[in-house]
């Protein structure tokens, strides 16, 4: 959703505010209840938990945006047919706006859980209503006047970083520049000396806060202890994770997806991916994730993004057959099943100061927000995979020059051939080959400089007045949680699957795609063995799902 691409609104009116006729209005009535409200009163405010979906039998309703200084912008009126929801209300998140009533109201009130079964039941009204809920969602972070409020420099790298994780979760924000707001120079000096102000929809102000601590703030994840038992537990929310959500919750399964940084993982950072099957034209990652992430919601998955996993307790699986995840702030979460799509993180590279410049110009991912800080600049990146050709690719629409370095003699083993062709065509990309990351040149305050690197042939170096630096230097798997579990990995710490993993079983061979504990399973980037292609990673956990089923009826069939 985030990075869809920006909709003409006057267009979509009538896809995003469709009219109910009586026939579906009955068709809805039976998941519903009646709720009558006077005139003035508020059905719903921004910053707090929303109710549901409301569909406006008599009377009208006023929608307006308001963010955390107070600024009310109206978006329109409702009346009788209309229905009142955003994609939020799929999973009970707070309201991103606010309803008031103007004169007498009669609504019928769809809470989420019915408003799910609504979506499923009846199918081709269902496929409106999520059209319109996700519509709505982008023509709030395209209109940027609702969510959260950031105040500070604009260019500063916290203010970055923060507009990273709300763009790529999806959730409107705004950026106000102290130096041309009055309002928000005023809150900014009340708070002394903080460099940042996040301000959200309730009016909650935190200073310099962490994603976690906003997403809090915002309503993105709960305080909630989850004591009932699930069946699967999905630890991570890129393509491989959010395909087993899909498929679980399709099938009756109770899912809970957690992710420690946002759904969509690597893919989420692409650019355009141009041969995954069924989009000719391309589709970005953050638009396939977003879509992901809302399917899964609508046939009940819970989603819990933020949220870091901290450990697996895998003591009582033989004994009980349950498996537990312990999350970084202590609350323990109980599952039949475990699905590991942690992932993989791209490395970083034995560059010295490397550290100094993350996030001041050194960067793990290419998003429009860091395109647009390389408008006809030089730009250097390093990596020689699929992701790092569709950032090259995206960056070169933007930046002056993108030089690309890598360590090996060509492009051929590691990159698709469609990519290969779309950078040798570009006139502003050049390849470096056999070329090495040396050096890093500037100051952590005032952000990177320059880039040195060298030829590994000839010895020679080469100065770079790149301020931006982009790294897709391999990958390192995200299983530092699974350590004290037994859940067997390669020497490279990608986990072990079928026959590698049988080792584990007293009884009988691992299942495909199983790890060496029972009713454990890998998909995706983070299993060993596997493609590193989205659509490798997505029918992975599609599979999964049936293993699964198999381990829960105690039929798991051997690989």
């Amino acid at each position: 959703m985030a990075t869809e691409a920006p909709i003409e609104v006057e267009t979509r009116t009538h896809q995003m505010f469709p009219v109910l006729s009586d026939a579906d209005i009955a068709r809805i009535t039976r998941f519903g209840s009646i709720r009558q409200y006077p005139a003035g009163a508020c059905l719903f405010r921004a910053g707090e938990t929303g109710p549901g979906m409301y569909v406006v039998l008599k009377g009208v309703v006023a929608i307006t945006q308001r963010d955390g200084l107070g600024h009310v912008t109206p978006i329109t009126e409702q009346g009788p047919g209309h229905f009142l929801a955003e994609v939020g209300q799929l999973s009970g998140r707070p309201a991103l706006v606010d309803g008031h009533a103007l004169g007498d109201v009669e609504t019928l009130l769809v809470p989420p859980d019915q408003l799910r079964a609504l979506i499923i039941a009846e199918a081709d009204l269902g496929e409106r209503l999520v059209r319109a809920l996700i519509l709505r969602r982008v023509a709030l972070i395209e209109a940027g006047a609702s969510g959260a409020v950031l105040i500070g420099p604009p260019d500063s790298p916290d203010v970055r970083r923060l507009e990273n994780f709300l763009g790529r979760n999806g959730y409107p924000y705004h950026v106000v520049d102290a130096t041309r707001d009055a309002d928000a120079a005023a809150l900014l000096e009340q708070y002394g000396e903080a460099q940042l102000l996040a301000v959200c929809p309730d009016g909650a102000v935190l200073m310099n806060p962490t994603e976690d601590a906003l997403a809090r703030c915002l309503g993105m994840i709960d305080s909630e202890e989850h004591a009932e038992l699930f069946d699967v537990i999905v630890v991570g929310a890129g393509p491989a994770g959010l395909a087993t959500a899909v498929y679980a919750a399709s099938e009756g399964l109770r899912v809970i997806v957690l992710d420690c940084r946002s759904y969509g993982g690597q893919a989420g950072a692409s650019a355009r991916i141009e041969n995954y099957l069924g989009f000719p034209t391309g589709i970005s990652g953050g638009a396939l994730a977003g879509r992901a992430y809302v399917q899964a919601q609508k046939f009940g998955a819970q989603m819990m993004i933020p949220a870091e996993v901290a450990s697996m307790d895998c003591s009582q699986s033989q004994a009980t057959g349950e498996l537990a995840v312990i999350l970084r702030d202590g609350r323990k979460l109980r599952s039949r099943t475990v699905v590991i799509a942690s992932g993989a993180r791209y490395r970083r590279p034995a560059v010295p100061r490397l550290a100094d410049f993350e996030g001041r110009g050194v960067w793990y991912w290419a998003s429009a927000l860091e395109a647009r800080m390389c408008t006809q600049q030089e730009v250097a990146l390093v990596g020689g995979g699929n992701s790092a050709g569709q950032a090259a690719v995206f960056l070169s629409q933007h930046a002056a020059k993108v030089n690309v370095l890598v360590r090996g003699p060509s492009l051929a083993a590691s990159m698709s051939r469609y990519l290969i062709d779309r950078l040798e065509a570009a006139p502003n990309i050049e390849l470096h080959p056999h070329t090495e990351l040396c050096g890093l040149h500037g100051e952590p305050a005032t952000g990177l400089a320059g880039a040195t690197w060298r030829d590994n042939r000839t010895g020679a170096e080469h100065d770079c007045p790149a301020r931006n630096l982009f790294l897709f230097v391999g990958a390192e798997p995200e299983t530092t949680w699974l350590e004290g579990c037994g859940v067997a990995v390669d020497r490279h710490g990608f986990v072990l699957t079928g026959q590698p993993a049988s080792g584990g079983f007293p009884a009988r061979p691992a299942a495909p795609l199983e790890s060496s504990v029972p009713g454990v399973f890998a998909v995706g980037d983070v299993r060993s063995g596997s493609v590193k292609r989205v659509g490798g990673a997505i029918g992975e956990g599609a599979a999964a799902v049936a293993l699964i089923h198999q381990h829960l009826s105690g039929a798991v069939t051997t690989a």
